[in-house]
């Protein structure tokens, strides 16, 4: 047991604090131009929480609970007056980062991590390098025992129910100890037995560490009224009444409000402070009375915001036993959050060990994510060799080997794609809500998970092309190397494109047909393989200098056709094209010239890619030139993702990944 004297060793207070904000949703257009509704959603907001103390803010929707949340955690996009303070100190996204959390209404945990799992890279994304991983990992344990969640440690996040989810999104916050605890709704479409639940785990939290816990409740009930230490009401952003939860009775009494018996007192002053909208009479007579309790409370209300029932002079706070933190004993009431955030490199590994957590376990989520990785590709070309295996060296053999080229690349492309939709926006949307906490970056974020997944696409394109590599003719492990790295940048690239359509698309389905759509065109304008160059307008032809498939397709066609491969092939088994037999038997009709139109690969090429002479044919089959700008785009789309990561977006962008 530890004493706690005066206020509390921990102090949130609120003067005088206004927020202007978006009052009525707009489109994207009217967001982007800054043309939507804004008005003052938070007005003259004064209110105080100490340690060991829970504040409950109560209000019908619409009333402003979760913007006063977003400002005290400044997240809130929009001018704020007035001063907001913590131990005396005034609050700053930093201070809050580094000594606060905040549940928010919706959290998307990562599937396929258990309970434990879940808690433990929370606590090394949070707590200080300084922090032995003993301690950490007994940090972990008591969360779980405080949260009645020890008895379902070991099961996935996708298996909990809706309470142990909740609880968990709260785990998450608490595993760092940090001294104000903001929770949005923590209670929201639970039933009544969770609903104490959590609020009874809340408020033990609070006295137990000595932490400031504030929630947002919509429909409080009666049976948490003993857990809420101090209430808040707001109506459009004014307080109605802020202060003791047992002093909100006495004042409401005084000013001829009394709670009648019988009656949850938490929901009577809620309806008491909410806009009656049901006929225009009502509206404007409850809107009246709501003014006038906001002026009177003004005026009286002074001496009630700054009392509190329980007396917390003397008030004795059970706290657990100390810490040994570096080799020195911390009290407990030293919260793990003063230890700082750990370094770069204990983030970005453990951003990776969670990346393969989530990924090779053997719950469902594991082993689909792994068959999706690894399988997709290598069963698309498998689908490939069956439809093009037993080709014959005849004629028509140029096109269908380009059709080969074709549908290697469109492969390598498109499995990019569904294997980034389906894989990647749980963690996307798992950064988007750590960012807000400032754990790490953007581009460290990218950084690691491309060192994530590169080794599955090596491996995936690797066996893939194996499978196809046969059916173009070609021998020697350098030539199918080459082949194999071609498609490997090119499934690169996909998957980059894919990431950075998922910055600004929520849907992963509209994400990957927007991705499938630019790509399908790359195909089509740059391959060669529907239309020739020949063929393209000139303005279409230098549009195929700024996609990857122009070099990537004129390269695997120049190594199957190039150096005069597949010379004087037979249009078939009975007609032979030898230019010398065709001469002899003056067989030169224009349908023989159609049906035997190429002498080797080398023509087949020059009827594809040539456009202005030799030079330029040479210039747009040069292997080396092509091999190198093929890289050079998936290395280019990798940097520039970085870049994007790193460029503030427009808030209503990102919210829709929080909320």
């Amino acid at each position: 047991m530890k004493m706690i004297g005066g206020s509390g060793e921990h102090f949130l207070e609120l003067s005088n604090v206004f927020h202007s904000g978006q009052v009525e949703p707009g489109s994207c257009l009217q967001r982007l131009m800054g043309t939507v509704k804004t008005g003052v959603i938070v007005k003259d907001v004064s209110l105080e929480v100490h340690g060991g103390e829970v504040l409950a803010i109560l209000g019908s929707k619409g009333s402003g609970k979760r913007a006063l949340l977003e400002v005290i955690s400044r997240r809130a996009q929009g001018p704020t007056r007035g001063q907001i303070t913590l131990n005396g100190v005034p609050m700053s996204l930093r201070l809050f980062q580094q000594s606060c959390g905040y549940v928010t209404h919706k959290c998307d945990l990562l599937p396929g991590l258990s309970v434990e799992q879940t808690l433990f890279f929370a606590a090394n994304l949070t707590i200080g390098s300084q922090v032995s991983r003993y301690v950490k990992r007994s940090r972990v344990k008591q969360v779980m025992a405080d949260l009645a969640l020890s008895q379902v440690a070991n099961r996935s996040t996708d298996d909990l129910t809706q309470s142990e989810y909740r609880r968990l999104m709260i785990g998450v916050q608490l595993v760092r100890d940090p001294v104000v605890l903001l929770l949005d709704e923590p209670t929201w479409d639970l039933d009544p037995l969770n609903t104490y639940l959590v609020i009874s785990i809340l408020s033990n939290h609070a006295r137990k560490y000595g932490r400031a816990v504030v929630l947002t409740m919509e429909k409080p009930r009666s049976d948490v009224f003993p857990f809420l230490d101090r209430v808040t009401y707001l109506c459009l952003g004014d307080v109605v009444y802020t202060g003791a939860t047992r002093l909100m009775l006495h004042y409401f009494r005084n000013i001829g409000f009394p709670c009648p018996e019988l009656e949850n007192p938490l929901m009577y002053y809620l309806c008491l402070s909410t806009v009656d909208r049901r006929s225009r009479e009502r509206f404007i007579e409850s809107n009246h009375q709501i003014a006038a309790l906001v002026e009177k409370f003004k005026i009286e209300g002074g001496p009630f915001r700054k009392s509190s029932v329980m007396n917390h002079e003397g008030m004795m706070l059970e706290t657990p036993d100390g810490l040994h933190v570096g080799g020195v004993l911390s009290a407990s009431k030293v919260p793990l959050s003063a230890f700082g955030r750990p370094g770069v490199f204990q983030t970005a590994f453990t951003l990776y060990v969670r990346f393969l957590s989530s990924t090779f376990n053997l719950r469902q989520v594991g082993v689909s994510q792994v068959a999706l990785r690894l399988l997709t590709l290598p069963t698309f070309y498998f689908l490939v060799w069956i439809f093009y295996t037993g080709m014959q060296d005849f004629q028509r053999t140029y096109i269908t080997r380009n059709g080969l080229i074709f549908n290697c690349l469109a492969g390598a492309y498109f499995t990019g794609i569904i294997t980034t939709t389906c894989a990647y926006p749980a963690h996307r949307t798992r950064y988007y809500q750590e960012a807000q906490e400032g754990l790490y970056s953007g581009p460290m974020f990218l950084f690691v998970y491309y060192l994530f997944s590169l080794p599955f696409s090596m491996v995936s394109v690797a066996a893939a092309s194996w499978i196809t590599f046969e059916l173009t003719g070609l021998a020697s492990v350098m030539e199918w190397l080459l082949f194999a790295s071609v498609l490997w940048s090119c499934h690169l690239l996909a998957e980059q494109q894919t990431i950075a359509l998922l910055m600004v698309i929520k849907s992963a389905f509209t994400a990957a047909v927007t991705s499938i759509y630019c790509t399908t065109l790359y195909l089509i304008l740059g391959s060669g393989a529907l239309r020739s160059f020949h063929g393209l307008s000139e303005w279409l032809f230098y549009l195929t200098y700024a996609t990857q498939t122009r070099y990537a397709s004129a390269f695997l066609n120049q190594q199957m056709f190039g150096n005069g491969r597949l010379s004087g092939l037979p249009y078939s088994a009975t007609h032979n094209c030898s230019s010398v037999i065709l001469v002899q038997e003056s067989l030169l009709t224009a349908s023989s010239t159609f049906t035997c139109r190429y002498a080797d690969g080398s023509a087949y090429l020059s009827e594809r890619y040539s456009r202005s002479g030799n030079d330029a044919l040479a210039e747009v089959l040069d292997s080396d030139l092509n091999f190198g700008v093929t890289f050079a785009y998936s290395l280019s789309f990798l940097i520039i993702n970085c870049l994007l990561y790193l460029v503030p977006l427009p808030a209503f962008v990102k919210a829709k990944f929080r909320e």
